[in-house]
């Protein structure tokens, strides 16, 4: 197969002509599919059916301590539940929170709350003339939308195939005040896949703040996510609790998790683990804002899991479902776009997306075009902050809802738009060096 790059104009002229036969007869099937999100399949789903059989009205409602969970009281979750998501999480059970049920909301809380009140006893950043943030891109759109909801002023960060640019990183960091955070998600990263190296956690727990408020806001999605069973053992991100304490910085951190896409995405349990002084100054306002999260779904997480063993065994349920959607999509990738040279894609070991990189300038195109044929996309641009993909070129596939023959119906859609938007951007270029 010939590279586009080679062709003369004329055979991308007859390619052209029969990817516009291919795209208009996809189109007259009226698909209507969604690689849109994240999202668990049902399939997935169902799998913690379980999980709703294990408390019933003859049960025993008490946690270890004997308290009633279905009664107000223990603010920051029940000792089963942060032993549980401690494991999750490794680090101590003492180090924990445990919230309602999105990590993305403690997140949200956590800039929020330090907009108005400060990060222990500094000047709330509302009385700031500006916050910066720093945002490692291709990354979570979700992410970039709260402090761009906040009206941080968000700094790009290049990412590199171990993790953030870290030399950018430090030069912000250790000498802008008003850089207060950065976003990251240290394994199987959103959208990239991609896993810090110890080189990496290393330089940012041996970062010195310019600002004593700074904070990592480490989001740890994806950190049981494994698509393959060898990537338990081999891809291990060092503990950044634990490396910012041997660094001599212990509050610089604030780790998320949740088991959103573990259990149930509206239903599950997130948590917050971080220094004793942080989680003194999250408490006293955790006092005023509430009396406890919901207890019962945490006794109900920990009565089906028991352990981090049976956690674990239940996440490579998951990946057996995951595993063959993702390869479908590589080799559709790999079979139809491969020799063309008109773009490049990950192959990740865990998480839930695949990276994909058009030619530059063609990435809005063909997610229009994607949605024109039926099949939605996230928006491209969305993994950089504002929206804004400078090269226009970044696309976030996302292969877990969709059965798998949605999945090899909305393949071949992405495929032939990025064929046919790659074709005329060519024919363009073409014509205007002829002029």
């Amino acid at each position: 197969m010939k590279a586009y790059k080679d062709m003369t104009r004329e055979e991308l002229l007859t390619e052209k002509a029969v990817l516009e036969k291919q795209f208009a007869d996809i189109k007259a099937r009226r698909l209507k599919l969604d690689m849109s999100r994240g999202k668990p399949s049902k399939e997935q789903l169902e799998l913690s059916h379980g999980m709703m059989d294990v408390l019933h009205s003859d049960c025993y409602f008490n946690d270890e301590t004997g308290t009633d969970c279905r009664n107000y009281g223990i603010l920051t979750g029940i000792p089963e539940a942060k032993r549980l998501m401690g494991e999750m999480s490794e680090v101590s059970p003492e180090d924990m929170i445990i919230y309602g049920n999105s990590s993305l909301n403690v997140m949200f809380d956590c800039i929020s709350r330090s907009f108005t009140h400060g990060v222990c006893g500094e000047t709330p950043w509302a009385k700031l003339d500006r916050v910066k943030w720093l945002c490692p891109a291709p990354g979570y759109d979700r992410h970039f939308r709260i402090t761009e909801f906040f009206g941080c002023e968000m700094i790009t960060i290049p990412m590199h195939e171990d993790g953030p640019d870290m030399d950018m990183v430090e030069e912000y960091v250790n000498n802008d005040p008003e850089v207060k955070g950065i976003w990251c998600v240290p394994k199987y990263s959103n959208p990239l896949g991609v896993s810090y190296s110890d080189e990496v956690v290393r330089r940012f727990a041996n970062l010195t703040p310019a600002a004593p408020d700074f904070r990592l806001y480490w989001d740890n999605a994806y950190s049981i996510h494994h698509l393959y069973d060898e990537e338990e053992e081999q891809d291990i991100v060092l503990e950044i609790l634990e490396e910012c304490r041997n660094a001599g910085h212990p509050d610089i951190v604030y780790k998320f998790i949740s088991t959103s896409k573990v259990t149930f995405p509206g239903s599950g349990i997130a948590a917050l683990a971080t220094s004793r002084k942080n989680l003194s100054d999250i408490k006293k306002y955790m006092t005023v804002q509430t009396i406890g999260h919901d207890k019962l779904n945490q006794l109900r997480h920990v009565r089906f899991f028991g352990n981090i063993a049976n956690m674990r065994e239940h996440m490579k349920m998951h990946a057996a479902i995951l595993r063959p959607k993702f390869e479908l999509v590589e080799a559709t990738l790999d079979r139809e776009i491969g020799e063309l040279e008109i773009g490049t894609w990950t192959k990740p070991r865990g998480g839930y997306f695949i990276s994909f990189d058009s030619l530059d300038g063609c990435a809005k195109k063909i997610v229009a075009k994607a949605a024109e044929a039926g099949v939605r996309m996230t928006d491209a641009g969305a993994t950089f902050p504002y929206g804004i993909d400078p090269r226009d070129r970044n696309i976030r596939i996302a292969p877990s809802y969709p059965t798998m023959k949605e999945l090899r119906k909305a393949t071949e859609v992405f495929v032939v738009s990025v064929k046919l938007v790659s074709v005329k951007k060519y024919l363009k270029e073409m014509d205007a060096a002829a002029k």
